[in-house]
């Protein structure tokens, strides 16, 4: 009995003094720790669609083929589009052989200003000569020297010479109007060949489309195209999970993010590696819960209300050890937990 009894009062001691020790580890450090299983390995996913529509005449890559920026990843058929863009450069040629001409035309028609310029300076000097010749032949016809008949003479000469500096003026300002005419013609070409040069363009681009390359180094995957399909411009084609960094999506319940900030120290456990610690850090904290990014975000001020715990996500950088990096799959399920203690001083 008394050997029983010391076994049970040892035991008792044990479990008071486990019980001061977790009692102590809780009020110290467990109580600061936040941890979730909702949480998921992430990287960043670009969806390849292509640009144009066409006949897809190859597939270069498969899935899980790994890939560097640049890489074809399938080609359409460019036929039609080099035939688009052959087009286009002919119009920008015809655009600029008219303005060319145009501007011959406007160096033309400058000498043709000057022509009717001098042409109206003559006939005001010839107007001058026979206004002259008019008041002489009036003064000898009052002094009896000369004629009405020369008085005649000299003034249809001077309305003559009047009627030619008048036509020498409407030249002039026709021929000025015309220059202004042909600048206005040339804005119009410079304008044209504008619009040309921007097809032209465009169609430059369409024909590059026409190999679709990878925007980032990374992995092939969820590849849905097929050769000899007829695609049409913003079809998914495949997925491209790039090979950036990963990082951890934890969906911790609201409650839990009262001490969270951003750059407290997190440790995570990926599913597929049990046992390996992974050193993290809280880089970002949503700026709002999952439930308001869904599809149809839920509308509580409507129907019968009942209280659901929302999650919020926080996003954690990984520092995983090099010989795990290249195994971490986007996906992934994760044991997340955060050091929400206060930092020291």
């Amino acid at each position: 009995m008394a050997a029983g009894k010391l076994i049970r009062v040892g035991l008792l001691g044990v479990a008071l003094v486990g019980a001061a020790f977790g009692g102590m580890h809780y009020w110290t450090t467990g109580r600061w720790m936040q941890s979730t299983d909702n949480a998921y390995v992430r990287a960043d996913i670009t969806a390849i669609t292509s640009r144009v529509a066409g006949e897809l005449i190859s597939v270069e890559v498969h899935n899980n083929q790994a890939v560097k920026k640049g890489d074809v990843l399938m080609r359409i058929d460019a036929r039609d589009f080099e035939a688009k863009l052959a087009n286009a450069r002919a119009m920008v040629a015809a655009a600029e052989a008219a303005i060319t001409v145009n501007q011959r035309t406007q160096t033309m028609q400058g000498a043709m200003v000057e022509q009717a310029a001098a042409t109206l300076n003559a006939a005001q000097a010839e107007r001058q000569r026979a206004q002259k010749d008019q008041t002489r032949a009036q003064s000898l016809v009052r002094e009896g020297v000369a004629t009405v008949a020369r008085l005649d003479v000299s003034t249809a000469a001077f309305q003559s010479a009047d009627a030619m500096v008048s036509k020498g003026a409407a030249g002039l300002k026709a021929a000025r109007s015309q220059g202004s005419t042909m600048e206005a013609e040339n804005a119009r070409l410079a304008a044209q060949l504008q619009a040309a040069r921007a097809s032209e363009q465009l169609a430059a681009l369409d024909l590059e489309a026409t190999s679709i390359r990878a925007p980032v180094d990374g992995v092939v995957g969820d590849l849905a195209a097929k050769q000899g399909e007829r695609i049409n411009a913003g079809l998914r084609l495949l997925s491209l999970v790039a090979a950036g960094p990963r990082w951890v999506e934890a969906n911790y319940k609201e409650t839990q993010l009262t001490r969270v900030v951003v750059g407290q120290s997190a440790e995570v456990e990926v599913d597929a590696f049990p046992g390996v610690k992974i050193a993290a850090t809280v880089e970002s904290v949503s700026p709002a819960s999952g439930a308001e990014f869904s599809l149809l975000p839920p509308d509580n001020a409507t129907g019968n209300f009942t209280k659901v715990v929302q999650r919020v996500p926080v996003r954690l950088a990984l520092k995983p050890p090099p010989e795990l990096e290249a195994k971490l799959r986007s996906g992934m399920s994760v044991e997340a937990v955060i050091d929400t203690r206060p930092a020291k001083g």
